[in-house]
């Protein structure tokens, strides 16, 4: 084990060795290619070559270097293992928030979302994120413990417009809170006697607050006392198939909200 974590050591202490092997793995460079491309020295590109050629992990054909199968292997598993730690240091500031139990992707999925905190001049980051989707879909999904204000004012606005197909699902708590506010009460009332809303309850707890918003998934995380720390968002196919997949889940299981019920 201490010689294959010697050769992980020899790469991670040198971006030009990984970019000059990526390159190579992709496809047949020139040295004057390569040169161009990291910016290396003529020295330093030298001894990668050299060092690279030692290893059998490039040959030369042609005048012009390519990555042998041994090369494209170790490109590989090194390139993999580089985005699994990009994405690990993107979300060690909110793993604490995420309900891992409860995401049925893999977290590498997430390796190209924008996460969004709360900042001094900007508290509500988060929620006005989910906003900015929810003003520009067309087919809205949502399942969560929650309907906050401004996510029911825009869904209401453009649903009673025809601008948006929606379909919610929500727990027993949400649905009374906003029931128990007089002016939320008229939107969500508004909302279900649009012929292209539909709203359901779930009696359940809903561990995370999910909007699909097209082709975007988007899901607003809360620390242990209910208060907004981040949201994440992703078009990524796994992430979107699963959300997809739980709403359905919760959908099936909850239960019709009428709007005369509301009003009452």
């Amino acid at each position: 084990m201490e010689s294959a974590l010697a050769e992980i050591e020899f790469l991670a202490l040198s971006p030009n060795r990984v970019s000059v092997l990526r390159r190579l793995a992709d496809d047949r460079h020139t040295r004057t290619d390569l040169a161009v491309a990291t910016g290396a020295s003529q020295a330093t590109l030298g001894r990668i070559l050299r060092d690279f050629e030692e290893r059998s992990w490039i040959e030369r054909v042609d005048g012009a270097y390519v990555a042998t199968a041994t090369g494209e292997l170790v490109a590989d598993a090194f390139l993999e293992l580089l985005s699994v730690m990009e994405t690990e240091h993107d979300l060690r500031p909110i793993v604490e928030y995420l309900p891992t139990a409860a995401l049925g992707f893999d977290l590498r999925r997430l390796d190209d979302a924008t996460i969004t905190v709360p900042s001094g001049t900007k508290p509500n980051a988060p929620v006005r994120r989910v906003l900015d989707f929810l003003r520009e879909a067309s087919s809205v999904r949502v399942f969560s413990h929650a309907f906050n204000e401004g996510s029911l004012d825009v869904i209401e606005r453009r649903v009673t417009a025809g601008e948006l197909t929606f379909e919610g699902v929500f727990s027993r708590h949400a649905i009374d809170a906003v029931a128990d506010d007089e002016g939320l009460r008229r939107r969500l009332t508004s909302l279900l006697d649009a012929p292209n809303a539909s709203v359901r309850v779930r009696d359940d707890d809903i561990p995370v607050a999910t909007t699909v918003a097209d082709d975007v998934v988007h899901l607003l995380l809360r620390d242990a006392n209910g208060v907004l720390q981040a949201s994440v968002d992703t078009d990524d196919r796994a992430v979107r198939d699963w959300a997809r997949e739980q709403f359905e889940t919760y959908w099936d299981a909850a239960s019709p909200l009428d709007a005369t019920a509301i009003r009452e």
